[in-house]
């Protein structure tokens, strides 16, 4: 017989194995193939692509919000804006009874129109002061005078009573002259000392005089009438009074969309209560919280890539990087985190980003503050 009929027939069960080897090599050649292309087309993604963006899904809007207060405290008597109601600036949201106020404003012109009388009542009394002055120097003149023609009548009725009484002694003259003549010197005396009090008095009357020129002077001096202090001070209370009236009727200090309205007609309001907030939609921006590790290459004027859960991804907003917080979320929280204890753990903190969206978009698809958004920032320049 010969080698080959000596030689057993090969089965299949002989050659399964060998087959089934081989189709696993190269199954897991083919999955590293598809692994080792994967892993060269993600790197090459990220070195072209992926490395210039960072992105995040933690990102909300929000806009500076106006709170519209009370400035002025009376009823409300009427309201002009619902809630959710679109206004501009200045448009009229409410109305405070303005009754209290209107009489506040008369009152106050009244009291200026008093202020510019009695002003100009000092300038006027300021020339009568003066002449016055000029009559009791002429009283003094007077009185000078008359102290002279005293003093002169004093040395005549001296003279003629001493000559009288000389002449007595000798029997030339009565005695009753001598009285006369004494009573005469008498006399001239008592009227000197009466010019000398006239003096005395008109020298008084001319330091009072010059007192109420000068006490008049201190309210007029330096300044014209108009600028005189008293009317100045009654113009700042007219000023005021008419500045209240103003704020009876309440206006909006933005455009916006009315939020918050928590006042009613006939409602009691005081100076500093919140009536409602305008809330600027057209201005509003994205606090993007972005990880740590992320914010290596951010930087302001960035431009950012924005979707809003409320359109879906069909709708793109372009935005700009305008600066990143100073702080995170949990250092400026009510109770910290306490770091330094023992039981500590290290959590990635997120910063938050502050977006601007461009108006453009705002104006075609408005948000509302508090709207989750999607940002993505280009971090290649």
């Amino acid at each position: 017989m010969s080698d080959t009929e000596n030689t057993p027939p090969v089965t299949p069960a002989q050659t399964s194995p060998a087959k089934s080897n081989d189709r696993r090599r190269q199954l897991l050649t083919g999955l590293a193939a598809v692994v080792a292309v994967g892993v060269l087309g993600y790197g090459a993604y990220y070195m072209f692509v992926g490395s210039h963006y960072v992105s995040t899904d933690n990102a909300y809007v929000g806009a500076e919000t106006a709170q519209v207060n009370a400035l002025v405290a009376g009823p409300v008597a009427r309201i002009l804006v619902k809630e959710t109601q679109t206004v501009k600036a200045g448009d009229v949201l409410l109305v405070i009874d303005d009754a209290d106020a209107k009489i506040a404003v008369e009152s106050a012109r009244a009291a200026l129109a008093t202020a510019e009388r009695r002003v100009m009542g000092y300038y006027a009394n300021d020339k009568a002061l003066g002449g016055q002055m000029g009559a009791r120097e002429a009283d003094i003149v007077r009185a000078d005078a008359g102290i002279k023609a005293a003093e002169a009548e004093v040395n005549r009725t001296k003279f003629e009573f001493e000559r009288r009484k000389n002449l007595a002694t000798s029997g030339a003259v009565s005695q009753e002259e001598v009285v006369a003549t004494e009573s005469a010197y008498a006399a001239a005396i008592a009227n000197l000392n009466a010019a000398r009090a006239a003096r005395i008095q008109a020298q008084a009357a001319l330091a009072s005089a010059e007192g109420n020129r000068q006490t008049n002077a201190t309210l007029i001096a330096g300044v014209k009438p108009d600028e005189n202090p008293e009317i100045m001070a009654a113009r700042a209370r007219l000023a005021s009074a008419q500045l209240a009236l103003e704020r009876t009727v309440v206006r909006a200090p933005m455009a916006g969309v009315v939020t918050r309205k928590s006042v009613q007609v006939g409602q009691q309001v005081q100076m500093g209560s919140p009536l409602m907030s305008v809330v600027p939609i057209s201005q509003a921006y994205v606090d993007a919280n972005f990880k740590e590790v992320q914010l290596k290459k951010v930087q302001p004027g960035q431009e950012v890539e924005l979707t809003s859960d409320l359109y879906g991804e069909g709708v793109k907003y372009k935005g700009k990087v305008v600066g990143v917080s100073g702080g995170t979320g949990s250092a400026f929280s009510l109770i910290p985190a306490q770091n330094a204890s023992g039981n500590w753990i290290k959590v990635v903190q997120r910063l938050p980003v502050r977006i601007q969206i461009d108006e453009k978009d705002l104006k075609e698809h408005p948000l509302r503050v508090g709207l989750s958004m999607k940002a993505r920032i280009d971090v290649s320049k």
